[in-house]
């Protein structure tokens, strides 16, 4: 199966396909993980891209349904190298190659990822076109120069759950565990903490492994949709808010900042991340910007300007906050080392504090982690 990735400024790569006879448009973005491309699937935050892994081999472990982050994948598109022929892990049941089939997302491999990734460092993200289907070089960069981008688009609200519900109330989902070493495979189970905090978590194109993190650090999470205004989280009587991770440009989520502007004022304690934090930025007052080519991967070096450590953090994102936008009541506590964007605020005077990147990773380090627990001493302090 031949396939064509095209993009706005008239490049064509071609290769062969794999996944579903399809076609998209979409942003074409880049990550750097080495691995963990299931959970960079099914993350929602890639909702309209065209995904560039820069590792050179991808699909070797195949797909399992206990490691997605959402209840589907969401990238338009997937570019890699080399899909590896063989899929090899015990607990793999799907290749990569069927797994995208059945979602209907079409695939190229056989590319050279490293010039397409130097393109977008370059020029910057570039909207493309993919296809597994016959289809001529200029019809192809036509569709992607025709594809009206991400700036101004609501892509949230295709996202979100439609309706609130509580999460993990039976504790099965998520379960502390570590896979012991030797021939069995042997899973060392360990028990959960009580969910003694309510706390209500805004999705906004949530990740399941933050979910999991909060239960794993004793919250009681109701996940409210998107849209859900002020009061009605006020209503919950929750201790603590969260405000999660999501797709598109986050100036244009006025009912987003309208609820969160309002619960900035009524002391509830919040913690936001990635879109999360975004949001609350433009509630403080601030405005966003678009960056060149967005941080896409499993080792971005984050620095904590009040105890000068280094955090190797996971990224997803293509927007980021003005801090020369921002009140003097924000201290940004955090910048990222490549490029000195904001990557933490916090509030001088309430308890209110977000990042930029993922402390659940899934994938990635693991660094960031001690943020949940800073989120309940907050709330256990106010």
């Amino acid at each position: 199966m031949k396939a064509i990735l095209a993009l706005e400024d008239g490049s064509v790569f071609r290769g062969q396909g794999f996944g579903a006879q399809a076609e998209a448009c979409g942003e074409v973005c880049f990550n750097t993980a080495m691995t963990g491309y299931q959970e960079i699937l099914t993350d929602p935050s890639y909702k309209g891209q065209i995904v560039t892994m820069t590792y050179p081999l991808i699909g070797n472990y195949g797909v399992n349904p206990a490691d997605v982050e959402s209840w589907q994948p969401h990238v338009a598109g997937f570019a890699i190298r080399e899909l590896s022929p063989v899929t090899s892990n015990w607990r793999a049941r799907h290749s990569l190659g069927d797994y995208l089939e059945s979602n209907g997302i079409p695939g190229i491999q056989g590319i050279d990822t490293r010039a397409l990734t130097k393109k977008l460092r370059v020029r910057g993200a570039l909207n493309g076109f993919i296809s597994t289907r016959e289809i001529s070089e200029r019809e192809a960069v036509a569709r992607a120069k025709s594809w009206p981008g991400l700036v101004g688009v609501d892509y949230v609200k295709s996202v979100t759950h439609p309706k609130s519900f509580l999460w993990d109330e039976t504790d099965g989902q998520s379960e502390i565990f570590e896979l012991a070493r030797g021939p069995d495979n042997v899973i060392d189970r360990k028990p959960l903490p009580p969910a003694d905090i309510p706390i209500v978590a805004f999705d906004y194109g949530m990740k399941y492994n933050i979910l999991r993190r909060l239960r794993q650090h004793g919250f009681k999470v109701r996940v409210a949709p998107a849209t859900t205004t002020a009061a009605e989280v006020l209503a919950w009587k929750p201790a603590g808010i969260f405000l999660s991770n999501g797709p598109g440009d986050p100036a244009v989520l006025d009912y987003a900042i309208k609820a969160v502007g309002e619960l900035v004022h009524s002391g509830t304690p919040i913690f936001g991340i990635c879109l999360g934090h975004q949001i609350l930025g433009q509630a403080f007052g601030g405005k966003t910007f678009k960056l060149k080519f967005g941080h896409r991967g499993a080792n971005q070096p984050v620095k904590n300007l009040a105890n000068g450590k280094v955090e190797i953090t996971s990224q997803n994102h293509g927007f980021a906050v003005d801090p020369a936008t921002l009140p003097k009541d924000v201290l940004v506590d955090r910048i990222n080392l490549n490029d000195q964007t904001v990557e933490g605020m916090r509030h001088r005077s309430k308890p209110i504090f977000c990042v930029q990147y993922h402390p659940e990773a899934s994938p990635g380090p693991h660094d960031s982690t001690p943020l949940f627990a800073e989120f309940r001493q907050m709330i256990v302090k106010s």
